[in-house]
């Protein structure tokens, strides 16, 4: 084992752009990273281009180094599909065949709803793609009056359901959506996520979600890199969406966030304690919040914000720590469209113990990331995926 404890960040949707099949997704000219750099006139994250991000591609204000102080290369994701699940599987070790269905032009199909109605024994109303910030905006009074579901979809693969706390206890919520997951175990509706949407307020223009946000999404279809490091006793801490994303499946402790902030906070806290393992985070709010908003401005104050707190991180790393900071998808908010946008993403990976930190060639999957964190502590490797421990030293 060379390194005690790993650290794996996820920067949601912080794709670099260059897919090899961007074009079969629609997505032929995407770069989230390098267009919200030239949008907001260059960005100031000192760290990410200290560590060596510059030199993954030509991003305005984030200066190309001689000398880096991380390894920096690009991944290519090799599994069917574009979204938060498919990425993040992929990076523990599983490629996914078969894209996640998803309702984005249509809506949930009417034998569907009708179940869904039935047995939580509330109507509905909305179905359709929509903002969940905008939607309830548009549906909150009429739940007031009603009690009716406020149920929507996005570019996702997802079914969420939204409910004002003071209209419908979140034990009733959180049993639909259990009802909702139950429903769509049939193939001709199997999303990958059944998604609790709470809020509050008393009209339109006021209404606002809460923390209480809750996730059901599918199990991973095999053992993941994380199944593997918690039978062999290592601490596997899931930071932010990271237990929902794998159903808790080989997650031995769990740490809930709010906001990248927060989460950033959570993990520097984490530092700061002994643990022998993996603590795994996801920062959701730049595809959440920004992305699938189309808010240019707003993702590139968080990139400048998560870069802040970075270096905050990295005064708590010991010399037997390693970090890594990767993305799981791209979302181009200056592409059409709200959707996710097929992208390599960018791996930077830090110690202070480095001795030779370069840019290194482009590798193809996200499993790379699985296979040298399983191969730093000794257990089995997953089956696809080949580590560069050897390569990082």
């Amino acid at each position: 084992m060379k390194y005690n404890r790993i650290f794996l960040i996820v920067c949601d949707s912080l794709g670099i752009g260059n897919a090899c099949d961007s074009a079969l997704y629609d997505d032929y000219g995407a770069n989230t990273l390098k267009h919200i750099c030239e949008k907001c006139n260059g960005l100031d994250v000192v760290n990410l281009e200290g560590l060596g991000l510059g030199n993954l591609g030509d991003f305005k204000g984030i200066h190309q180094l001689s000398l880096q102080l991380g390894y920096t290369l690009s991944l290519s994701e090799i599994s069917n599909g574009k979204d938060t699940m498919t990425g993040h599987w992929e990076m523990m070790g599983l490629k996914t065949e078969k894209p996640f269905i998803t309702f984005t032009d249509t809506g949930f199909p009417d034998e569907f709803i009708r179940l869904f109605e039935e047995k939580t024994g509330r109507k509905c109303v909305g179905n359709k793609a929509a903002s969940g910030t905008e939607i309830i905006q548009e549906y909150g009074e009429h739940q007031i009056k009603t009690g009716d579901w406020i149920v929507y979809t996005s570019a996702d693969s997802v079914f969420q359901i939204a409910a004002n706390e003071e209209v419908i206890p979140l034990e009733e919520l959180y049993e639909a959506c259990q009802i909702a997951r139950e429903l769509a175990m049939d193939e001709r509706w199997k999303v990958g996520r059944i998604i609790a949407r709470p809020f509050i307020g008393k009209k339109a223009g006021e209404f606002e979600r809460t923390a209480n946000r809750h996730d059901l999404a599918l199990a991973p279809f095999d053992k993941t890199v994380l199944d593997t490091l918690k039978e062999n006793n290592f601490d596997v801490i899931g930071v932010g969406k990271i237990p929902d994303i794998f159903v808790n499946q080989g997650i031995t402790r769990s740490v809930k966030t709010i906001s990248n902030k927060d989460g950033m906070e959570k993990t520097i806290e984490l530092a700061k304690t002994n643990f022998n393992g993996l603590c795994f985070v996801n920062l959701v709010d730049f595809d959440a919040k920004y992305g699938h908003r189309r808010d240019y401005q707003g993702y590139g104050q968080a990139i400048v914000e998560f870069d802040e707190q970075l270096g905050e991180l990295m005064k708590y790393l010991q010399a037997d720590d390693l970090l890594m900071i990767t993305a799981d998808h791209g979302n181009d908010p200056t592409y059409k469209g709200t959707d996710h946008t097929r992208e390599q993403v960018p791996l930077i990976i830090y110690s202070k113990e480095l001795l030779q930190p370069r840019c290194l060639a482009p590798m193809e999957s996200f499993s790379v990331i699985g296979a040298t964190i399983a191969e730093n502590f000794n257990v089995e490797l997953p089956k696809i995926g080949k580590s560069i421990l050897k390569n990082i030293i």
